[in-house]
């Protein structure tokens, strides 16, 4: 009686096991079967995109970017300044035979304004065969000398140009130039006490933008057409020490400049009643501003001045 109740019970053991067997593999199959499908799906659908993305590229390029009706034809390039077009041509990288729709703006933009000497740029397309191009030169208003290693070995002085803003130029070469110099080197006023200076980028020392400040003063000031600033020293951390085209010093603050050289205006008008000459003036002092002077006679007349190019800026550049 015992045997045979341990004999069914494993006959219906063996029974149960293999009905779990059966359905984990229909199980599995079903699973194996759905993810075939999803794959097969997804396959499909991808390479149909890539393939309608092909399709569309061809199209792109056979009906635009390799369509000869819209070849470049034209470069209407203008500057407000004194860079020759025929340069500024070959700083933009553009040539005639180039797509105008396939040419890429930002790169013509970036090639150009790369360039320390210029301010901005407009790059625009006048289909269907025209690129405008519009430039703002940087015009520089002072002169730095500062030290620089020679590849060889040693060091050598190299003079950069600044801008009303400090911005670091390189000076152009007169074969870059559709306008002649209209002032020369000599006669831009020279700041010094700048030791370090990067092209391309603006001079951060506090003193040299306060120099450009007041050189963008002096040319608006009443002693303008009078004297010319001559070189700009910004060595000291408080005051700026100016020489004149005449040989004089004169030391200024670093604020409020048009009253400094108004007060400059009107010790110079009482020199010339007493026909005398400012060998030193100091107007960093508000009060008993010290001077020494000189017999005008001696003094050497005002060098003449090259005239001022006269440039139309464009607001919309």
């Amino acid at each position: 009686m015992f045997w045979n109740r341990k004999s069914k019970n494993r006959r219906l053991g063996r029974e149960y096991v293999l009905d779990v067997k059966l359905r984990s593999s229909q199980v599995r199959a079903a699973r194996t079967r759905k993810f075939v499908i999803v794959g097969a799906v997804v396959l499909t659908i991808a390479m149909s995109a890539f393939l309608l993305w092909r399709i569309g590229g061809w199209t792109m390029d056979k009906l635009v970017y390799e369509n000869q009706a819209f070849s470049l034809g034209e470069i209407d390039l203008q500057t407000d300044g004194v860079i020759a077009t025929e340069q500024l041509r070959r700083w933009a990288g553009v040539k005639n035979s180039q797509n105008l729709l396939a040419l890429d703006l930002a790169r013509v933009s970036r090639n150009l304004e790369l360039v320390p000497f210029i301010q901005s740029v407009s790059v625009e397309r006048i289909l269907p065969h025209t690129l405008r191009i519009r430039v703002c030169e940087r015009e520089p208003v002072a002169q730095i000398m500062v030290s620089r290693r020679r590849i060889p070995g040693g060091i050598e002085q190299v003079v950069y140009y600044l801008d009303c803003d400090g911005w670091v130029m390189v000076p152009l070469d007169p074969r870059q130039r559709a306008i002649p110099q209209g002032q020369t080197p000599e006669q831009l006023p020279l700041i010094s006490g700048i030791k370090e200076a990067q092209v391309g980028h603006p001079v951060e020392l506090p003193q040299a933008k306060a120099a450009l400040q007041l050189i963008n003063t002096f040319d608006r000031s009443p002693m303008a057409g009078v004297t010319e600033l001559k070189k700009i020293d910004v060595s000291s951390a408080e005051v700026l020490v100016v020489t004149t085209g005449q040989g004089g010093e004169v030391t200024f603050g670093l604020t409020d400049f048009e009253q400094q050289l108004r007060r400059w205006r009107e010790i110079y008008e009482k020199g010339q009643k007493l026909g005398k000459a400012v060998a030193t003036l100091d107007l960093a002092v508000s009060n008993n501003i010290p001077a020494t002077w000189i017999e005008a006679s001696v003094v050497p007349p005002l060098p003449p001045k090259a005239p001022k190019i006269l440039r139309n800026k464009r607001k919309h550049v």
